[in-house]
């Protein structure tokens, strides 16, 4: 994904601004952890993992699908609206042409699809959620909640989800993740992809910080899965291992966001290059020339964006 970082808010604050519930948790040190546990926690979706499996070199750069995954989730939090509406035009260019069938169930895949875009929008939006309040400051008050999953909705509109099915509320998220179970399940390409996000191996090329990197942030999002997860993936141990994990990693993310943001974008090249670019400049860039919010329908009509069609 090319970004250039100057043009993160030259024309508004986007869909939500300053205050906002998004702001504060897609920016929040927690936000990387929540991710790689959003990323892994995808691939229990048979079709998704069919189109992402089935797609050239994706397991031979885990860094790259994390860091430009994350950077399009970020630029629909925080940055202004024509960048948004860019970024979610071309993630669908690049989707179009991902679908095949898929061999677990026999049924045809689209990685445009709305049921898969809207399991990889539910599952990035409440795994940040839940990184944050398990290692970041702790639960939103009830009226923030309801304002961020309002927001969760608003950003969906970017995608192909159609909107009555995005939830509003974290009982509808419950009501969602039970919904869709029975179809979810693992397989060899499913754990390869998720081991391969969890615990990178040196020889694919991602480097050494990477390779250490993924190793650290698996020890806290783990923690964040579900025991019924982690044992079908095959990535599941003890849970004395999560108890200990979970006071140094409050530890660091308090001291991050304490003492300095900066550290932050220090690490994050490490990680997710692209993200640490977008962070730096949100918190380092100047104001707007609109001073306002934008829905995704005016973006898209004042700077003349369109859907992307998701027909096979």
């Amino acid at each position: 994904m090319h970004f250039d970082p100057t043009t993160l808010r030259r024309d508004d604050y986007g869909f939500f601004g300053p205050g906002s519930p998004s702001w504060k948790i897609w920016t929040a040190p927690t936000a990387v952890i929540g991710f790689q546990r959003a990323v892994v926690l995808e691939h229990f979706d048979p079709f998704l993992t069919a189109a992402v499996a089935d797609a050239r070199g994706i397991y031979s750069d885990p860094r790259a699908r994390l860091d430009h995954t994350f950077s399009y989730f970020l630029l629909v939090a925080i940055a202004d609206g024509r960048t948004a509406v860019q970024a979610a035009d071309h993630l669908m260019r690049i989707h179009a042409p991902m679908t095949g069938i898929e061999p677990i169930s026999g049924k045809r895949y689209s990685a445009n699809s709305p049921e898969t875009q809207l399991w990889i929008h539910i599952t990035g939006w409440h795994s940040v959620l839940k990184a944050y309040e398990v290692f970041g400051p702790g639960p939103l008050t009830p009226e923030e909640e309801t304002r961020y999953w309002a927001e969760c909705a608003v950003a969906a509109e970017l995608q192909t989800c159609e909107p009555e099915d995005v939830p509003r509320s974290r009982e509808q998220v419950r009501e969602y993740y039970a919904r869709v179970r029975p179809r979810l399940c693992s397989s060899e390409r499913a754990e390869e992809g998720m081991h391969h996000l969890l615990w990178t191996p040196r020889s694919n090329g991602a480097g050494l910080s990477y390779y250490v990197g993924s190793r650290l942030l698996s020890l806290a999002s783990i923690a964040l899965l579900p025991k019924w997860m982690r044992t079908l993936g095959h990535f599941d141990r003890p849970g004395i291992v999560d108890l200990a994990v979970a006071p140094p990693a409050k530890s660091l993310v308090w001291a991050f966001s304490r003492f300095d943001k900066a550290g932050l974008l220090r690490a994050a090249p490490f990680i997710a290059p692209t993200a640490g670019r977008i962070l730096a400049q949100h918190i380092e860039g100047a104001p707007p020339a609109r001073l306002e919010t934008i829905t995704p329908g005016a973006a898209r009509e004042r700077y003349g964006m369109r859907g992307v069609s998701t027909a096979i």
